[in-house]
């Protein structure tokens, strides 16, 4: 017999989801993999995040956070561990993408500890004092500034 393939939703998240989200964000900040988020924040920006459902259970999350008229980020980009390598993240991210393009944002970048992971989305390695807007603004107020080993990525649209 036949295994069923995954039905695997994507679509943007909700206030309802802010909790789910929070949670598997964090998971991956205890292993130092990205940035912590806090609960508030979530609620925040709730709608800069898409997300991926199985059975009506988030299985992954990722958010498009614009800064500025001609630039956006990628941030937050988390697949539940038993859910990985099956292209849920690059859908997410992808979906990202196609919303900044709708918005008109020209430039979307990422900070990651993974670059290969975006390049393989058509990213390129970007020099993070290129990122003058997300430098002297969210970066300063985190607990690794200035020594963030974190790599920039940017994919013009």
């Amino acid at each position: 017999m036949k295994k069923k393939a995954p039905d695997y939703q994507f679509k943007k998240a909700t206030i309802k989801d802010a909790k789910t989200i929070h949670t598997l964000v964090n998971q991956f900040a205890r292993k130092e993999e990205m940035l912590p988020r806090s609960l508030n924040e979530i609620y925040e920006n709730i709608r800069d995040f898409f997300i991926c459902t199985e059975d009506e259970k988030i299985i992954g999350v990722a958010a498009l956070h614009v800064l500025w008229e001609d630039l956006a980020e990628i941030r937050s980009v988390a697949v539940s561990s038993n859910h990985q390598r099956k292209g849920i993240g690059k859908k997410l991210i992808k979906r990202c993408l196609s919303e900044a393009q709708v918005l008109g944002v020209e430039k979307v970048f990422a900070l990651t500890y993974h670059p290969g992971f975006f390049r393989d989305i058509g990213f390129e390695d970007a020099d993070k004092n290129s990122l003058p807007q997300k430098i002297w603004g969210e970066c300063l107020k985190c607990h690794k500034f200035p020594e963030c080993n974190e790599i920039a990525v940017i994919k013009a649209l």
